[in-house]
């Protein structure tokens, strides 16, 4: 009997974690996560700061589970769609279509979480701007290691300087964010497609289809 009030607490434990985490997600990826306190989430929440206290003990913490939460979020709606994909332009291309359309249908409400946070910490120190810069140049590694991985297919052309195509990329999917986030227009999204599949097939060492994004 003890051991299941035990596991009753842990589990009323997780949901509370899971509930105060999901909306942390969403105030941040509009406010930043300097908008996260522990009284304003208890409040909003119905919670006890003191029982949200106990979740995470400091608003540091609670930032710090934030990120890791969103890029959970991040990994199951641009990666893992594409996880079944033999390696090749056809995989790259999956994975920025899944990139703009987790932008455009507002999985957050700010668009891109790591878009937003990114820009607030840039010029800051400390640990949260170290796992705000962790989870980028993860994000950033993981497309360069796609692109080399068609290379290796032999769908790259040897003269293709990957870190300048991934720079490319994803300068083109966080402008079709930033653009339409800021200007609620999805245009944007049309726009980074036509600009990322030309991008591909330019750099294609034969004859390759691309369909649409989803």
């Amino acid at each position: 009997m003890a051991g299941a009030r035990i596991d009753g607490r842990v589990e009323r434990g997780n949901q509370s974690r899971r509930l105060v985490l999901g909306h942390t997600m969403k105030i941040a990826s509009v406010e930043g996560l300097g908008g996260l306190s522990i009284g304003r989430i208890a409040t909003e929440l119905g919670l006890s700061k003191s029982g949200v206290f106990a979740l995470f003990g400091s608003k540091e913490e609670l930032q710090l589970a934030t990120v890791r939460a969103a890029r959970a979020v991040f990994v199951r709606s641009v990666a893992e769609p594409a996880e079944d994909m033999p390696p090749g332009l056809g995989r790259v291309w999956r994975v920025c279509g899944r990139y703009l359309a987790y932008s455009r249908d507002r999985v957050f409400p700010g668009g891109c979480f790591f878009t937003t946070v990114a820009a607030e910490y840039s010029a800051r120190s400390g640990p949260v701007r170290d796992a705000v810069a962790r989870a980028r140049e993860e994000w950033i590694g993981y497309l360069r290691g796609l692109l080399e991985e068609a290379r290796e297919a032999g769908e790259l052309t040897a003269d293709c300087e990957v870190p300048q195509l991934t720079f490319e990329l994803v300068a083109l999917l966080e402008m079709a964010n930033a653009d339409s986030v800021l200007h609620q227009d999805h245009e944007s999204y049309r726009r980074a497609g036509a600009g990322i599949r030309a991008r591909l097939t330019a750099c294609a060492a034969r004859p390759v289809s691309l369909s649409e994004p989803d």
